[in-house]
């Protein structure tokens, strides 16, 4: 039988536990002063900068590091460090986006799969269908079928991410239908929906949160990797991706163009996965330890 993880039941103390349990974690610690870092650059550097992302400088092409061009200048003469902070407000933006309409998702086939008898099958199927597709080829054709921009690229990694929180939702739910407080609030005439979302959803709360730390780590690298194949948002819009890919053919002259963006990019994504592995050890009960 699966094993479903709650958060600490002693209301604002216990969520207080869990996060001193949390910050106890170096890895975990190193990871959210990391994202801080990034959010802060994201958005504080365009302001902080004197340079405007799509200000073009042919006289100031391909410039080195310097005092005045922190991270150096592209082949058009635009600040690397004002492009780098816009695109990594997109980047986030994107990344929070996806969690969001994933979950919406994912929850609801998860919920009503595990819930309903009669619905398990179909949906069950359904959810396996979803997975047995590669999740950036799923991306590429619905972002191609859809059209290049930042909503379609949020409705699309929203589709593909939603398999895999649904899975997660239907086997938890599948054995919290079955527990005594459950049976309880039948037989007290309590509704079905207020059922799932007071009694079931409610202790679901810690794997979504565990999961959507992934899901926002992945959709932030598909992102990326979306925009690099030229499939994603406007080439117009500066992201991570555009960044790598527009700079590419200077490696050997200006590497700084492509290093900076790869390195938010390994950045970000890493310390999301720190932060999402400390939550998966701190929230799980067959492996916490610290509460």
């Amino acid at each position: 039988m699966a094993a479903v993880a709650t958060l600490s039941p002693g209301g604002a103390s216990g969520r207080l536990g869990v996060l001193r349990a949390l910050l106890r974690r170096r890895a975990v610690l190193a990871g959210l002063v990391v994202l801080a870092l990034i959010l802060a650059l994201a958005i504080a550097g365009p302001w902080l900068s004197p340079f405007s992302p799509s200000r073009l400088s042919l006289a100031n092409r391909l410039k080195p590091p310097s005092g005045v061009n922190l991270f150096g200048t592209d082949d058009f003469g635009r600040d690397v460090f004002t492009r780098l902070a816009v695109a990594g407000r997109l980047s986030l933006l994107v990344g929070l986006s996806v969690v969001a309409v994933s979950s919406l998702i994912g929850v609801t086939l998860g919920l009503l799969a595990g819930f309903f008898r009669r619905l398990d099958a179909p949906l069950a199927r359904l959810i396996d269908a979803m997975m047995a597709f590669p999740d950036i080829l799923l991306a590429i054709a619905l972002v191609s079928a859809l059209g290049p921009s930042v909503v379609n690229v949020v409705a699309a990694l929203g589709i593909v991410y939603a398999p895999r929180l649904a899975r997660i939702v239907r086997a938890s739910t599948l054995v919290i239908r079955e527990l005594p407080y459950v049976e309880a609030a039948r037989a007290l005439g309590v509704s079905t929906p207020r059922i799932m979302v007071r009694h079931v959803l409610r202790n679901l709360l810690s794997p979504i949160l565990v999961q959507g730390t992934f899901i926002f780590a992945s959709a932030m690298l598909a992102e990326a990797g979306l925009s690099f194949l030229g499939v994603g948002v406007s080439p117009s819009v500066p992201t991570w991706g555009t960044m790598i890919a527009q700079g590419r053919q200077y490696l050997d002259q200006a590497p700084w163009i492509l290093f900076f963006p790869g390195l938010a990019i390994v950045l970000a994504v890493l310390s999301l996965q720190l932060v999402g592995d400390g939550l998966r050890d701190l929230l799980d009960p067959r492996l916490a330890k610290d509460i």
